[in-house]
C-alpha cells in the first residue's frame, strides 16, 4: 500500500485555531493591476522541452490571476488555438507572435515587445 502524504509540509491535516492559518494566506491574493500602458509584456518564442513544437509566450504581467486568465483566454480565442496561464506567463500553442503583439498593442498594452 503506498503512503500518500496528504495536508501540509508540517503534517498538520486539520486545525480549528483561526489563528494558526493567518500564517499561512495566500501571498499577494490582492495583488494590483498595473495600468495597460505601464505593463511590461514580452512576447516571444519557446521549443524547449517541447518536443520541437512553437509556443509563444507572453511573460511580464502584473496582476491577479484572474486578470492574468481573462488575458489568456482573450488571446486563444483570438488564435484559436490552446494554451494555459500560470505564474505571470500565458502560453499559446504555435507561433502567433507578430499577431498578438499587434493585438496587444491594439488594446492599450503600449510597451509590448
Amino acid at each position: 500500500m503506498s503512503k500518500k502524504k496528504h495536508g501540509r509540509a508540517d503534517g498538520l491535516v486539520y486545525s480549528t485555531s483561526q489563528d494558526y492559518f493567518n500564517d499561512y494566506e495566500e501571498e499577494n491574493p490582492n495583488q494590483e493591476l498595473l495600468p495597460k500602458e505601464k505593463q511590461k509584456l514580452r512576447v516571444k518564442l519557446d521549443t524547449k522541452q517541447r518536443a520541437g513544437k512553437v509556443v509563444t509566450l507572453v511573460e511580464g504581467f502584473a496582476g491577479p490571476t484572474a486578470d492574468l486568465e481573462a488575458l489568456s483566454k482573450q488571446l486563444k480565442t483570438k488564435c484559436g488555438t490552446g494554451g494555459t496561464a500560470k505564474d505571470a506567463l500565458i502560453i499559446i500553442q504555435g507561433d502567433y507572435k507578430e499577431k498578438i503583439t499587434a493585438w496587444l498593442r491594439e488594446w492599450g498594452y503600449t510597451q509590448a515587445r
